[in-house]
């Protein structure tokens, strides 16, 4: 029991779980859950209380049961206890306060991230302020590699996501042109197929890898079907280069998505025997996305940010090249608003790269929600400030597969221009050996005379 009083108002909390519910900032899945701070007063009572909680308690008390759920079970099984030993002796609230100061290095945050279970960071995220978030994710560094160089310091990548609304591969490709020539896709160049026809998805993975092949890209492709599909797919020889699967944080809300661990070992075994990548071997592409595990009715009453957080504990397990939080994707039923989102993204962000993931996000927004593309503005800036790993870049911001609201080719140039920012290094040699950049990471004006354009791709010709 936790108790604390506001006035004359007495605050009680029966267990861990719902505390770290009642501290949670206002949001509509928390709300639809029933599991939200009826009052602000009691939500700033949940965080004075959660102020003062051991981090060790997170040990001793599971918010979903160890004997019920495979994701409580890996975290506690896999629990670095020399790692946490520097800040095992915290409450809540000292852990922010050291997260803030200098002492919670680059290094040392890095020496940590295997000591901090989700709970522990989600517990952290609740009583801190937006600008504290960011403090903090700017000073974690997660370095990751495949065939070109995620996440080091002064760099910004993004994933070109080419999706079409019928799967077709002329415009597929025409995209892909688009955005190369704008400077994008050192992340993946990432496809939401349509259909899940095992032929039309082969197909599609031959077309990322004769353009990455015909230009010599040091980049990586994915084709964002079920795991299945692509386990299916690699035994028939398809040039698989990333594995992707969206995840959730509790063993109910994966099975919903057809998934458990042992699936995804699975999964991860046969990227890595086909031994594609150059610089790395970080073969799996995970994401994820505040609400998944109430949408799916699986989340044992624990709120939706540390069901999210809890996510990012499957996601470590694997070593991935790359995990992004769909911050706004699934709709104002779960983030309302702008303000909504620009929280959840920070938080997710800042949560993720504490434990150690290179975290990205697509920042974006249903057209029934209440925000705009100025929200959106605002929370990829603040994430750039953030060290966000990397974006989408879709034409025009606008998904005409998917049917939502992201950001662009330009929004990537925006944000590298602004922030003083690069592509992965590999990327950046390559659009300068292209004449696509020049060294001071400026576009350079392209004709029908340039390389690419004059021996385009064989699905253009």
């Amino acid at each position: 029991m936790f108790q604390h009083s506001i006035g004359l108002q007495n605050y009680q909390f029966a267990s861990l779980k719902e505390l770290m519910a009642k501290a949670t900032p206002e949001r509509s899945g928390d709300i639809l859950a029933g599991v939200a701070a009826h009052s602000y007063s009691e939500r700033m009572a949940a965080r004075m209380c959660l102020a003062d909680v051991p981090l060790k308690r997170f040990l001793d008390e599971p918010l979903i049961a160890y004997e019920a759920d495979e994701v409580t079970r890996l975290i506690v099984d896999t629990h670095d206890a020399q790692a946490f030993a520097p800040i095992a002796h915290l409450t809540v609230g000292d852990f922010r306060d050291w997260l803030l100061s200098d002492v919670a290095s680059s290094a040392m945050l890095t020496q940590v991230a295997k000591g901090i279970t989700p709970e522990m960071a989600a517990a952290v995220s609740k009583i801190m302020r937006n600008q504290d978030l960011i403090l903090v994710a700017q000073k974690c560094r997660v370095v990751t590699a495949f065939r070109n160089t995620i996440g080091l310091a002064g760099s910004l990548s993004s994933r070109l996501q080419p999706n079409h609304p019928t799967d077709d591969v002329r415009g597929i490709a025409a995209s892909v042109l688009d955005g190369l020539l704008y400077g994008s896709g050192d992340a993946v160049i990432g496809i939401n197929p349509a259909s899940d026809n095992l032929a039309t998805l082969k197909t599609l993975y031959h077309l990322l890898d004769d353009v990455i092949e015909q230009y010599a890209i040091p980049t990586q492709s994915c084709v964002l079907t079920h795991v299945t599909n692509q386990i299916e797919l690699m035994n028939q020889d398809a040039p698989l280069d990333l594995v992707f699967q969206s995840i959730a944080g509790t063993e109910q809300a994966n099975a919903s998505f057809g998934i458990n661990l042992a699936l995804l070992a699975q999964a991860e075994q046969a990227a890595k025997s086909l031994g594609r990548g150059t610089v790395g071997s970080n073969v799996m592409y995970f994401e994820t996305g505040q609400g998944s595990a109430l949408s799916a009715n699986a989340h044992s009453g624990v709120d939706q940010q540390t069901c999210e957080v809890r996510a990012y504990a499957v996601a470590r397990h694997f070593s991935p090249l790359l995990v992004n939080t769909v911050v706004g994707f699934i709709g104002p039923e779960y983030l309302y608003d702008g303000k909504q989102i620009i929280r959840a993204g920070l938080e997710d962000h800042f949560c993720g790269k504490l434990l150690g993931l290179p975290l990205g996000c697509d920042v974006c927004y249903t057209n029934h929600a209440q925000a705009d593309q100025d929200d959106m503005d605002t929370l990829m800036t603040l994430l750039a400030a953030a060290g966000l790993t990397f974006i989408m870049g879709i034409p025009g911001s606008d998904d005409i597969m998917l049917n939502y609201q992201t950001t662009s080719f330009h929004d990537t140039l925006y944000l590298r221009k602004v922030m003083g920012l690069k592509a992965a290094p590999e990327f950046e040699l390559w659009l300068q050996n292209m004449q696509l950049m020049n060294q001071f990471g400026q576009l350079q004006p392209v004709d029908a005379n340039h390389a690419m354009l004059k021996q385009l791709p064989k699905f253009l010709r």
